[in-house]
């Protein structure tokens, strides 16, 4: 695993070594074991009933969901002494990967498995654990999770919900409603947000039975038509005071953490929607024929499985690499969540928060990127992509939500320079300091270095990456101060910066530690080679982007003389040569046709 480091976002102004992240190269025999579980328990159960689950057959979703707990499917994420497996993240995340296959059932057991219990896994008392943890981790109780109400979606704390607390002491009264809730038509357990007296944003455990709970009608989706979402309504709903989760008035630390847990997990989800839509695109492309010949022998579809496999390769070494860091900080806060103390549960705020700005990275990279792939996938399978007879149609209209779900793109694109920002503020990470001695360094001659080594001129190019964001941001808190958080086109531009560096930095270290690998076989020569090609690839092709993303920052922030010289700072960080990235994709597109699947 990772070594344990502090302060995340700390990839702006430092690099890492390529053995101290993890990579899917690194899973265990055990790993790969649960996911070949999870694998022939969709082949077996959920494959076969598809159709009725996109029905919306609610005693199918439930009975289906307590054999994947029978399997221990649903408690990866629960400890041991709670009827879970207690595993770390990263094979809880290569189970979320590997259920992404089934669709709308996916979306059921993350929303169950993730925001729905863990949230109990991390803050809750022993005693909520001992009475609720056993039957979630069983299947034999669904877990739901309900933040968003009619008014409030990505201002959470705007959430109208009350708590009142009742006469004799005994139990909050809970009035308000929740809308879009994952889950709500057979849930029986629910992760409520109220804020007591009107005022103390607070979590509440809620049963289905209690009185004056009650759960309205279906909505009627674009996509993800086999998961269950409803509105709820509480009127006067009695919860018992030893039900509330985490203290009054902290329900936001719990809220934000699990949002953030969420974000990371949909980014493992849209990874295994990816590498389905690369099968289902290849294999069509090979059978398909156009002009007496199959459509994969032409180049265009080529360069769009290529495509497809790249941003595939990128966003699987961004979320294994997350995972690694996330459980590197989560050690020994699971174990203090145990004992009764609440200490585990504000260690284990401290752990996710440490990294909530690269998991809003990998949320909005991921939800993008199967965007992108799906849309490319249908390109490819023509008007048969448009007929639900395909499974490409049903992924392309699943996919949509995920730039809303766990928070909109927009909102994380915000977070992640403004968290960056906030901590910089705080003293925790030296940015400014850093963008400061860099102003006087981009001033001197900038010769290009020789590039020898394999990669070299990749980590030269994410260097200077780095230094343009580095400048960018300490331009914009210049010119801006703290009203920067109004100038939110500028705020995106940054993320976007941020969000192709730890992309290029994430591929780029997965791929040289394949490269300091002894291992020798013709397997993993091929396989090294196919790492490279992409990488060079992908960080060609994002700089060009970095490129028009620091103009478009600069020109917001400077004017004039100003400008034209930070315009020519600039292009002395940009030049690098150039390389064939078409005959690379092709490379690639060979692969990729001859295999049907996603290639490494």
């Amino acid at each position: 695993m990772a070594d344990k480091v502090r302060f995340g976002g700390r990839f702006i102004i430092e690099d890492s070594l390529p053995g101290a992240v993890v990579t899917p190269e690194d899973f265990t025999e055990e790993q790969r074991m649960m996911s070949q579980a999870a694998e022939q328990f969709l082949a077996a159960e959920v494959t076969p009933r598809d159709a009725e689950i996109e029905a919306l057959d609610y005693g199918l979703t439930v009975e289906l969901m307590r054999k994947a707990g029978e399997l221990g499917l649903l408690g990866a994420d629960v400890p041991e002494p709670f009827g879970g497996l207690g595993l770390d993240k990263v094979s809880t995340t290569l189970l979320a990967e590997t259920m992404a296959r089934s669709s709308s059932f996916a979306l059921s057991v993350g929303a169950h498995t993730g925001i729905g219990t863990l949230p109990i896994v991390f803050f809750g008392t022993a005693k909520q654990k001992e009475t609720y943890l056993p039957d979630l981790a069983a299947g034999t109780r669904i877990a739901a999770y309900c933040l968003t109400e009619p008014a409030s979606g990505s201002d959470a704390l705007g959430a109208r919900t009350t708590a009142k607390l009742s006469a004799d002491g005994q139990h909050y009264l809970l009035n308000g409603s929740k809308l879009y809730i994952t889950n709500a038509g057979f849930a029986d357990i629910f992760i409520v947000y109220a804020k007591v007296d009107g005022q103390h944003f607070t979590a509440f455990i809620v049963e289905r039975g209690y009185p004056g709970f009650s759960v309205g009608p279906e909505e009627h989706k674009m996509g993800i038509k086999g998961s269950s979402t409803c509105p709820l309504f509480l009127e006067d709903v009695p919860v018992p005071v030893h039900n509330v989760l985490g203290q009054v008035g902290k329900g936001h630390q719990i809220a934000f953490n699990i949002l953030n847990i969420g974000r990371f997990k949909l980014g493992a989800a849209c990874l295994g929607s990816s590498k389905e839509t690369i099968e289902l695109s290849s294999g069509y492309a090979n059978a398909r024929k156009q002009f007496g010949r199959v459509i994969s022998s032409y180049p265009l579809i080529g360069a769009k499985l290529a495509d497809m496999n790249i941003r595939t390769f990128v966003l699987e070494s961004m979320v294994y690499r997350t995972a690694g860091w996330i459980d590197s900080m989560l050690s020994g806060s699971e174990e203090a969540s145990g004992d009764g103390s609440g200490n585990g549960g504000m260690m284990a705020a401290e752990a996710i928060s440490e990294y909530a700005l690269e998991c809003s990275i990998v949320k909005v990279f991921a939800s993008e990127a199967l965007d992108h792939i799906i849309d490319e996938g249908v390109q490819i399978h023509g008007g048969y992509g448009y007929i639900r007879e395909y499974k490409v149609e049903r992924i392309y209209r699943d996919a949509r939500i995920n730039r809303i779900f766990e928070g909109t793109n927009e909102i994380n694109r915000m977070l992640i320079p403004g968290t960056l920002l906030k901590r910089a503020m705080k003293g925790e990470i030296p940015l400014l300091h850093k963008a400061q001695a860099l102003q006087a360094e981009l001033m001197q001659p900038m010769p290009l270095p020789v590039f020898q080594e394999p990669l070299s001129q990749e980590a030269y190019r994410i260097a200077q990456a780095k230094r343009i964001c580095l400048a960018a941001l300490g331009l914009a808190v210049q010119t801006h101060g703290t009203s920067l958080e109004q100038e939110q086109e500028v705020l995106c531009v940054l993320a976007d910066l941020m969000i192709g560096i730890f992309a290029m930095e994430s591929v780029l270290l997965r791929t040289q530690k394949l490269l300091m690998q002894t291992t020798a076989s013709a397997a993993v020569e091929a396989s090294r080679e196919t790492a490279v090609i992409m990488t060079e690839v992908f960080v060609q092709e994002t700089m060009e982007e970095v490129d028009s993303l620091a103009k478009r920052a600069l020109s917001a922030l400077q004017q004039g003389d100003a400008l034209q010289v930070q315009l020519s700072v600039l292009k002395k960080l940009m030049r690098a040569p150039l390389k064939d990235t078409i005959g690379r994709k092709r490379t690639i597109a060979a692969r990729v046709i001859a295999s049907e699947h996603y290639v490494v």
